[in-house]
């Protein structure tokens, strides 16, 4: 169990998620802005290809072929333009001779792909036997989305910029709380576990110079299960080491089972719960035994926990098709939502004590190792907890 943020990818990840949402946000009204810019351009376009067509008439107003001998057509950089009859055949153009589609055009403003068109129709020929005159411009909407897109990108980018900047600085209380908490945590486990060592210490010498005394076989199974909670919150501080560093090796399962049931025979007398145990012998399974350890202890914890008085919590450890099989069945209350055991800090029973981390644990390990998981469970009847580990073949 750590407790440490990690001030950077907490900064990010949140700082991902308000960017999204403004983002979002701010679609709907950039789409607006959007077409928006896309009419005023196309507006822009028309009244410019207007300009240009009305400066080539007045131009072709000023000549008089009295005085001289050609006309000039006017040229411009953006714009392309021609003079037609009345079937569209060009007298005299600038527009490339494959855009055919320009023919039978009404005079006005006209889309034509990715080009814009101005038609203007005169009443008589009088300019050079023209019935058309056409004036035709590219209409780059690349440039314009692109300025688009690269504002909205700049302000994402703004955004999440602001955003990581602010969440950082904002996650280090935070961060100072939980260093606080951390070291808290682990100073009182140093702190417990020393009065718990010594608890267990006097208890057996006790019980070796004056024999069994039930007041002290209670003290015992106390401070076994205060030893199990300790246990627990230890393995959480240490996970992420034992994960790192804990090597597999070879375990015979079957006497690692024993001992457990052997610690928990105490816990058990308390409840007049008899451990019934079916222990196939000379099982062997690869694993790191801390992880193992918890699977079995927390487990087995739990059914003599909820298992009711007078009755058995039953183990069973077999070889089943070369898979090893580890079954748990107590005859308690049972489990009313099974889908929550392995939730961290959930418990049914408020009254049986406990911080609901045990059986979290487990499911933590049992996915990291791909081991499979069979819950059955009646209410008043009692739950089985079932684990198949993975051939030795299967894990290599």
């Amino acid at each position: 169990m750590t407790l440490k943020i990690n001030e950077q990818k907490f900064a990010i990840k949140y700082a991902v998620f308000y960017t999204a949402v403004v983002f979002a946000i701010l679609l709907f009204p950039f789409l607006i802005y959007a077409n928006y810019m896309y009419s005023l351009e196309e507006a822009k376009t028309e009244i410019a290809l207007k300009k240009i067509g009305i400066q080539i008439i007045n131009e072709m107003e000023k000549y008089d072929e009295t005085t001289s001998e050609y006309f000039s057509f006017p040229r411009f950089k953006k714009f392309n333009a021609g003079l037609y009859d009345v079937n569209y055949n060009p007298i005299f153009t600038l527009i490339n001779a494959q855009k055919k589609s320009i023919t039978y055009m009404n005079e006005g403003y006209h889309t034509l792909n990715n080009d814009r068109v101005y038609v203007f129709e005169f009443k008589n020929s009088r300019y050079f036997g023209a019935k058309y005159l056409v004036v035709l411009t590219q209409f780059d909407t690349f440039s314009m989305f692109k300025n688009m897109i690269i504002v909205m990108l700049c302000i994402v980018s703004i955004t999440f910029l602001l955003s990581f900047i602010i969440l950082k600085n904002f996650a280090k209380p935070f961060q100072q709380m939980n260093d606080a908490l951390d070291n808290f945590i682990k100073d009182s486990m140093h702190e417990i576990n020393t009065p718990l060592s010594i608890i267990n210490i006097n208890v057996d010498m006790y019980q070796e110079k004056f024999g069994a005394n039930r007041y002290f076989s209670r003290i015992k199974s106390a401070s076994k299960i205060l030893s199990k909670l300790y246990n627990d919150m230890n393995y959480l501080i240490k996970e992420q080491t034992i994960n790192r560093k804990a090597q597999r090796r070879a375990i015979d399962f079957s006497s690692f089972v024993r001992k457990s049931v052997d610690y928990f025979k105490d816990i058990a007398e308390l409840k007049g719960i008899t451990i019934m145990q079916y222990i196939q012998d000379d099982i062997v399974i690869d694993f790191i035994p801390a992880k193992l350890q918890k699977i079995v202890d927390n487990t087995l914890s739990n059914a003599i926990k909820y298992g009711k008085e007078e009755r058995e919590v039953i183990v069973v450890l077999e070889t089943v098709e070369e898979n090893i099989i580890l079954s748990i069945e107590d005859f308690g209350i049972g489990i009313k939502e099974p889908n929550k055991i392995f939730s961290r800090y959930y418990r049914e029973d408020e009254t049986k004590g406990g911080f609901g981390i045990g059986l979290s644990i487990v499911n933590k390990i049992i996915h990291d190792e791909n081991i499979k998981v069979n819950v059955y469970s009646q209410l008043n009847k009692g739950t089985k907890f079932e684990y198949i580990f993975a051939s030795k073949a299967e894990n290599s």
